[in-house]
C-alpha cells in the first residue's frame, strides 16, 4: 500500500497538517491567555493605583484612613495618649520583620475584601489574631515595665494589656465602642 504524501481528504491528516492545526491551536491558546493576563494584571494595577496601595508601604497613619471606615479609629488614635509615641504600624503589626509584612499583607487582603464587599462589622472589631499582635507589640514595647507580670511559663496566659489601658491607643474608643474588647468592662 502507497502512503499519503499529499494528505488527501478523508484519510490520516498528514505530519504537516498535524503540526498547522498544533501551531493554530498554540496561537489562540496563547492569544487567549495574553488577554487573560492583561485583564488581571490590568485590573490589579487598577486597583493598587486607585487604592493608593503604595502608601500600605508606609508607616504614615494617614494610610489607614484611605478606608474611610478607619476614620473614626485615626481620629481616637489622635486624641489618644499614644499619638506622640507609636503609630497604627508600632501598635498592630509584629515587631519582627517577617511576621510584619505576614501581618501586613494578611491584614491588607482580608481589610481589602472586607471593606470592598462591605462585610465587616460595625463598629469595626479587632480580631482575636490581630488583638495577639497587640498584645505582643504592648509586651515588646513596655518590656521593661512588665516582665514581672509575664506568665513564668510561655504556656500560660496573661491578662490583656487593653484590659485596663484600652484608651492609650485610640482615646475613649471603648466608651464609644465597648465591643472593641469584649471582656473589658
Amino acid at each position: 500500500m502507497a502512503s499519503n504524501p499529499g494528505g488527501i481528504r478523508g484519510k490520516q491528516p498528514t505530519r504537516s497538517r498535524r503540526r498547522s492545526q498544533a501551531k493554530i491551536y498554540l496561537g489562540v491558546f496563547s492569544s487567549l491567555f495574553a488577554i487573560l493576563l492583561g485583564v488581571v494584571l490590568g485590573l490589579g494595577a487598577f486597583t493598587f493605583g486607585y487604592g493608593k496601595g503604595a502608601s500600605y508601604l508606609s508607616n504614615d497613619p494617614k494610610t489607614c484612613v484611605n478606608c474611610h471606615v478607619m476614620q473614626e479609629s485615626y481620629d481616637t488614635w489622635e486624641k489618644s495618649s499614644h499619638h506622640g509615641v507609636a503609630v497604627c504600624n508600632d501598635c498592630h503589626l509584629s515587631h519582627d520583620p517577617i511576621g510584619k509584612w505576614v501581618t501586613k499583607a494578611d491584614n491588607g487582603f482580608f481589610h481589602s475584601l472586607a471593606f470592598t464587599f462591605n462585610d465587616y462589622p460595625d463598629p469595626l472589631r479587632i480580631k482575636p489574631r490581630n488583638r495577639k499582635v497587640t498584645q505582643h507589640a504592648c509586651l515588646h514595647c513596655h518590656s521593661d515595665f512588665v516582665h514581672n507580670m509575664l506568665p513564668a511559663t510561655e504556656h500560660e496566659q496573661t491578662m490583656s494589656c487593653v484590659h485596663c489601658h484600652s484608651d492609650v491607643g485610640h482615646a475613649l474608643h471603648s466608651r464609644v465602642y465597648p465591643t472593641l474588647e469584649p471582656n473589658s468592662r
